[in-house]
């Protein structure tokens, strides 16, 4: 086992040097990046996240388990055909590449919208309330999001423009590759139709920075911005939990709170996929729409609960208030008496202990002779049952 393509990140304001820092390890000759470790790790843990909120929020973990069997294969299936469907152009002359995920080429926005629409189909299947389950799901995405990120720190990528601030990332240009070891007359064919991406990597490349005799680019550590965004965003939605307002309350501040920063981040970025044939970053419309979704979600919740005058509890409160009316209710009701006065009506009588006799004869004869002499007199004599 070994380790391949090792080189220094310096973060030379804060006084940080990650010496000889490798992509990937080699196993017998086969490569193993870390792309591929890290971004399988924040799968694992994302997923134990939402099994400990499912838990906290009194959800079926198996239902947990059993979605994010189905999500992780198809998010990655959306993620890679996200960023190949935006990034044509790198893949035409080798379609086979498509299928090479270990040198990275996952688009996050990919990922988030195959999985939500899996959550969805999931619980309509599955008879589930889709805001409550997508809310406990929420969170493990986030921090897996988070860690995620880092994949981006080992492969060199998805970093930002030229910056000399206090984080400002010095990465080696060799093992950076793509446009920067690309001479400036291909650059400037590579980006005849986004004139502000190419000015972007033009002032990189002319800022370049040598130590001990190797070349470096100084950048924006724009993964390490949006990994700790969303740990801050992990942390206020795992406290808000217990105090939202409505089902699939999570899931909104969760679109409003990543889509305001993907934005901001997304511009300062130098390697963004563009909307087909214009100027605009793909990232940066979808941001928006998640934005304006997310607090369209929240706005219309908000007015129907405070026009209930429900706004100041918590749906947690709402959903337990529910529950013990109910159970009170139920026992105010008075008990079902036994037989009901139909049912005696149309009940069988019991069999008498002894059968009632038939009315019988009695014939008295007159032993005195005279007028009516030898003739019978009979009477009728009625027994009748006590």
């Amino acid at each position: 086992m070994s380790f391949y393509n090792l080189s220094d990140i310096i973060f030379p304001h804060l006084g940080i040097t990650v010496k000889n820092l490798p992509v990937g390890i080699s196993i017998f000759g086969f490569e193993i990046a870390f792309y591929g470790i890290i971004v399988a790790t924040a799968m694992l843990v994302g997923f134990f996240v939402a099994e400990g909120q499912a838990k906290r929020f009194g959800v079926d973990q198996e239902n947990v388990m059993d979605f994010a069997i189905i999500v992780i294969i198809l998010a990655i299936i959306g993620a890679r055909a996200y960023y190949v469907i935006f990034h044509w152009d790198s893949f035409k002359d080798e379609p086979l590449s498509v299928f090479n995920l270990r040198t990275g080429g996952l688009a996050i926005y990919g990922g988030v919208i195959v999985a939500i629409a899996t959550a969805f189909v999931f619980c309509r299947v599955k008879k589930l309330k889709i805001g409550s389950f997508v809310d406990v799901c929420i969170p493990g995405l986030v921090i897996g999001q988070s860690i995620g990120r880092w994949a981006n720190f080992f492969n060199r990528e998805a970093f930002g423009k030229y910056t000399d601030n206090l984080f400002a990332m010095q990465m080696n240009r060799t093992v950076v590759g793509g446009d920067y070891i690309m001479t400036e007359s291909a650059l400037r064919a590579k980006y005849a139709t986004n004139p502000d991406a190419l000015e972007k990597i033009l002032e990189q490349l002319s800022k370049n920075v040598t130590v001990d005799g190797v070349t470096y680019i100084q950048a924006h550590p724009t993964f390490f911005y949006e990994s700790m965004w969303n740990l801050v965003t992990f942390i206020a939605l795992v406290i808000y939990a217990k105090h939202k307002r409505f089902a699939g309350e999570l899931l909104a501040w969760y679109a409003v709170a990543y889509g305001v920063g993907r934005f901001w981040i997304e511009g300062l970025r130098t390697d963004q996929l563009f909307f087909f044939s214009t100027n605009i970053p793909v990232s940066q419309i979808v941001a928006v729409l998640m934005v304006l979704g997310g607090l369209a979600v929240i706005s219309y919740n908000y007015f129907m609960l405070i026009k209930k005058g429900q706004f100041l509890k918590p749906a947690a409160v709402r959903e337990a208030e529910a529950k013990a009316s109910g159970r009170n209710e139920k026992a105010g009701r008075p008990e079902r008496p036994e037989k009901t006065e139909r049912a005696a009506r149309n009940e069988r009588p019991e069999k008498s202990a002894k059968k009632a006799k038939p009315a019988s004869k009695v014939v008295i004869v007159d032993d005195k002779p005279g007028k009516d002499a030898g003739k019978k007199k009979e009477s009728k004599v009625k027994i009748l049952d006590e």
